[in-house]
């Protein structure tokens, strides 16, 4: 299992050497944009509106929009040496609380947490703790230069860690639209939709539900495969500018001219 994050987890003076290891997955079924026309793939590049040239990663500032095209930029090495202080504090379980006590709406995404070598019996320490106290860690962590709010607790016999949004990242109910008033109800609905929920009522079994669109579109896909309903795309170089173009040209008619004693030129292909 790939580790995306290495460090360590304390409570108190608990040290807890850990790996990251990402816990879930998207199953989503990637399709690939083609021209129409010749079924090659299409493909995206930065540039610079003002300029109207593609611009090279190592040419890519990043900014702040505090107004309208009005922007404060931040050069690596400032978000570097901020990243880099706030490294060392970046895992502390700051507060021990209930699960149910965090609405669902807070969590973001999920990892394995694995003991690194040294780290075993530290790391079983704290999943027997939060088993017997019923509890569960909330920490900060730094990821991806973003410092996070998360939450560790015990899965089956691992410690996971969920990140989770901070207060003002959740909107606020009262932005919903079109919120319905409090009205009263009928109360033969009301019975009867309890009882609905009554016979639909079970124990939760993950391996019960399917996401049956993607299987329905992989058989499709499998489908057309068998049935050699697919397409090679036909990849040409053409040339993007003048240059590109004269070089062709000249490069033609040193291919038509009779062989000589003269040293030809080797055209430098250029990446379209």
């Amino acid at each position: 299992m790939h580790t995306v994050w290495k460090g360590s987890i304390s409570f108190g003076l608990v040290n807890i050497p850990v790996k990251l290891h990402t816990a879930t997955e998207n199953k989503d079924i990637k399709l690939r944009q083609l021209h129409k026309e010749c079924h090659t793939p299409i493909s995206y590049k930065k540039v610079c509106e003002g300029c109207n040239q593609e611009v090279k990663d190592e040419d890519i500032v990043k900014a702040y929009e505090y107004a309208k095209n009005k922007f404060v930029v931040l050069d690596q090495e400032e978000l570097e040496n901020l990243r880099k202080e706030n490294e060392d504090k970046a895992v502390e379980i700051i507060d021990f609380v209930k699960l149910t006590e965090i609405d669902p709406i807070y969590f973001e995404r999920t990892y394995f947490l694995s003991p690194d070598t040294t780290g075993s019996k530290a790391y079983s320490l704290l999943r027997q703790t939060l088993e017997q106290s019923g509890k569960i860690g909330v920490a900060k962590i730094i990821i991806r230069s973003k410092e996070q709010l998360a939450i560790v607790r015990v899965y089956q016999n691992a410690l996971v860690m969920e990140t989770i949004h901070y207060p003002d990242e959740v909107r606020s109910v009262s932005d919903v639209p079109n919120l319905p008033s409090e009205q009263n109800v009928v109360p033969k609905e009301l019975e009867t939709a309890l009882m609905l929920v009554d016979q639909l009522t079970t124990e939760f079994n993950p391996e019960k539900y399917t996401d049956d669109y993607r299987n329905t579109l992989m058989e499709l896909i499998e489908e057309k495969k068998a049935t050699n309903t697919i397409s090679t795309s036909d990849k040409r170089t053409v040339p993007d500018n003048v240059t590109d173009l004269m070089t062709a040209l000249q490069a033609s008619l040193e291919k038509t001219k009779k062989p000589t004693t003269r040293k030809r030129t080797t055209r430098t292909k250029k990446n379209a």
